[in-house]
């Protein structure tokens, strides 16, 4: 199911998503109510789009993980126009050489930035698979559970 048709799902009373009796605050059209899951167990209310890949080197060292974060430092303004209350993490792992990049926005702003293609995604993606050293590019959607 497309995180977008959630989202509608989460704002209609009609939902299989109802979210009665999860939250006191009144929902709005400007804010998502948490999304219940297990069972009333979890819940989320915020969306995660990862853009991923592997570099080559040590990771002191590394000319193409170097490399991918002038390409970050560069989009990272273009990133945050996603929204206001963006959350962005980079991770680093040096025993298995994977770059992560960690793009959290709450449920309302999702549905949009996954409709304008999640800019600026595409040119994100190019540029770091043109880096020597680069591969296995990926990108990936999750829930942030709370």
């Amino acid at each position: 199911m497309k995180i977008a048709a959630l989202f509608l799902a989460t704002t209609t009373a009609a939902s299989a998503f109802s979210t009665q009796g999860i939250s006191s605050r009144a929902p709005t059209a400007l804010s998502a109510e948490p999304v219940p899951l297990a069972n009333g167990a979890m819940s989320f209310n915020r969306v995660c789009r990862e853009w991923r890949c592997k570099y080559d080197g040590d990771k002191t060292t590394s000319k193409s993980l170097e490399a991918i974060s002038k390409v970050l430092d560069e989009k990272l303004p273009e990133i945050k126009k996603a929204s206001s209350d963006i959350k962005v993490n980079r991770l680093v792992c040096g025993g298995c050489l994977d770059f992560k990049l960690m793009m959290t926005v709450p449920l309302e702003d999702f549905g949009p930035w996954e409709e304008a293609g999640f800019p600026p995604e595409k040119d994100f993606l190019e540029a770091i698979k043109a880096i020597d050293g680069v591969s296995v590019v990926e990108t990936q959607v999750s829930k942030y559970l709370h």
